[in-house]
């Protein structure tokens, strides 16, 4: 029988693995034969979310020359060889400031999949099945049978690698009863989930609808209820209706949208990164007995690293606006503690404007203790908000916002090594994406346009919705304008569902789980740190089942990258094939 490993999920994830295994085959494998089974209901390459069924109006959030799904010489530690490949944008020949549409990353994707299967030596045979994988069976130090919806025999396999990306999740009980008071009175309401395959036309013209969650997901939303709906901006910005808009009501937790993307190159010196957390001081947390507490063990250092990166470009960038040189005020950063008295003096007495001084707090937090007499107050509050972080974004002046958001990848590909590090570590995820994860600069301009038209309309920070059974009607206020409440017969959760093996809705999943894989107090897959294998409850790493992406404990930002960031899905990817590779080729011996 011929050597073999199925792949569950062929999007970008499965096809960064495919890509790590044909680089690494020929020195750990040869050209002996194998098997490789691909198993995805959607084509691969692009996989569910970058198929090209979908509408030419939902845009990535990330410009062209910033998506690559090739190594570079930054990728480190890297055991394999680096395969430089082109960005989106190099192999599409198109601008590399733009924000390309979602069917043109797809096609990038599959090209980069194609690609990847002719790498693989000639012994090597690809079969793709485009169904779903619905269970895993077989012993530990045996053949693993992978069943496949519709599909009587399995396949059967020396290892499993599971690359299935984003997950739909069943309803948490706040969700379930949310949607349990709708269809007692008629209403609508559509929980977390994926927008781009949520039904919107329930959702009626000119009627109010109340979105809880202001990320990627409401730009979504917002894109697909306006222009979707026949709706375009004339040349000077400004939203003319279709008239088959509802009405938008947003608010969420911080009450803004995620940060526009920064709009300007980087020029000069590099933050030199890492400095106070790379891969020496995650093999200290590592290595420390217990489990780790991320306030106390980890927020240190990320708040060094992102305070380095910050300074070094403010310092380095624009010293005009800084009172020492950078080596002086170097040295005493680094040997002053975090949230020390003796670094706040540093950094007071170092850079006079306080507008320059990087507060995290406020950043998180930006609407704290901001309140507004009415909801007409609350509307120009916001559209200031959005319209000075737009400017801002887009004005290399503020470049030390550039050296901040390059110390986020770094420390994000680092943490991505910790694995779960409870609530702290899903709190800063959620403080990543508002600050490094945030929509095109024309999606915020796009949204001020709306609010002008009356079609976007803002609760604020701090949003609650309430059920009302007397008037059959759901309620939502926000702490930014006390006492105003926002009556509606829709809701709508714009996020995603929380990854949790516990309520996701994939029956492969849902038997691992049952089966015995373990999980975190969260719900995530936990997998060995090392090389990704799934770890099963009271035994330890499976020897023949791995699992890489947003579901495991080893989730990292993106299973593409910005070039020469040490993305952390490539390093990873990179330990899983060649331990597979090792694996297989010892099955043959």
């Amino acid at each position: 029988m011929t050597p073999s490993v199925v792949v569950v999920g062929a999007g970008p994830r499965g096809t960064g693995f495919l890509e790590r295994l044909a680089a690494n085959a020929r020195s750990l494998y040869g050209n002996q034969p194998l098997d490789v089974h691909v198993v995805d209901p959607f084509p691969p390459g692009g996989g569910r979310i970058w198929r090209q069924e979908q509408s030419p109006l939902l845009w990535m959030n990330s410009m062209a020359a910033d998506v690559t799904m090739f190594t570079d010489d930054s990728v480190h530690p890297l055991e394999g060889p680096v395969r430089p490949g082109p960005t989106l944008a190099e192999w599409a020949g198109i601008d590399p400031q733009s924000f390309p549409s979602r069917r043109a990353q797809g096609e990038y994707l599959r090209w980069v999949y194609r690609e990847a299967v002719a790498a693989l030596p000639p012994g090597t045979t690809v079969h793709e099945h485009r169904t779903r994988a619905v269970r895993i069976s077989g012993p530990a130090h045996g053949h693993q049978r992978v069943r496949l919806e519709g599909r009587g025999e399995p396949l059967v396999a020396d290892l499993v690698v599971l690359t299935v990306g984003h997950l739909d999740a069943r309803p948490d009980k706040e969700q379930a009863g949310l949607s349990d008071f709708a269809a007692r009175h008629g209403l609508t309401h559509l929980p977390p989930g994926f927008t781009a395959d949520s039904d919107l036309s329930v959702l009626r013209a000119g009627e109010p609808v109340i979105v809880r969650g202001f990320g990627l997901a409401f730009i979504d939303l917002m894109v697909l209820l306006t222009e979707g709906r026949g709706g375009r901006y004339d040349a000077a910005g400004e939203y003319l209706p279709s008239g088959r808009e509802p009405l938008l009501y947003v608010g969420s937790r911080r009450g803004v949208p995620y940060h526009s993307k920064i709009g300007y190159p980087l020029t000069g010196e590099r933050p030199p990164l890492p400095r106070f957390f790379g891969p020496g001081q995650v093999d200290a947390l590592l290595a420390r007995p217990g489990p780790l507490d991320f306030r106390r063990d980890v927020r240190p250092l990320v708040e060094r690293e992102l305070g380095f990166a910050y300074y070094h470009r403010l310092f380095t960038a624009h010293p005009e606006r800084t009172a020492v040189d950078w080596a002086d005020f170097e040295a005493t950063y680094a040997a002053a503690g975090a949230g020390s008295a003796e670094l706040a003096a540093l950094i007071e007495t170092s850079v006079p404007d306080p507008a320059d001084r990087l507060d995290l707090e406020a950043l998180d937090h930006p609407l704290d203790g901001v309140r507004h007499a009415s909801h007409d107050a609350l509307q120009n509050g916001l559209r200031a908000y959005i319209t000075e972080d737009l400017a801002r974004r887009h004005d290399p002046s503020h470049s030390a916002d550039l050296g901040f958001f390059l110390g986020l990848l770094s420390v994000y590909g680092q943490l991505a090594r910790l694995g779960d590090t409870g609530k702290g570590g899903a709190r800063w995820h959620s403080f990543f994406s508002h600050l490094a994860s945030g929509p095109p600069g024309p999606r915020l301009r796009s949204l001020l346009a709306l609010s002008r038209a009356g079609l976007v309309r803002f609760i604020g920070a701090g949003i609650t919705v309430e059920t009302d059974e007397t008037d059959g009607v759901f309620r939502a206020g926000g702490a930014g304008a006390p006492g105003v409440r926002i009556e509606a017969r829709a809701l709508v959760e714009a996020r995603l569902p929380e990854p949790s093996l516990e309520r996701t809705r994939s029956p492969l999943l849902t038997a691992l789980y049952e089966d015995g894989a373990r999980t975190t107090s969260g719900g995530l897959l936990v997998v060995d740190p090392v090389d990704g294998r799934i770890v099963e409850r009271g035994t330890g790493p499976h020897p023949r089942r791995f699992a890489l992406g947003p579901y495991t404990t080893a989730r990292s930002a993106g299973a593409f990258a910005r070039p020469h960031t040490n993305a952390p899905a490539f390093r990873q990817n990179d330990v899983t094939a060649r331990t597979a590779l090792t694996l297989l080729k010892e099955s043959t011996s």
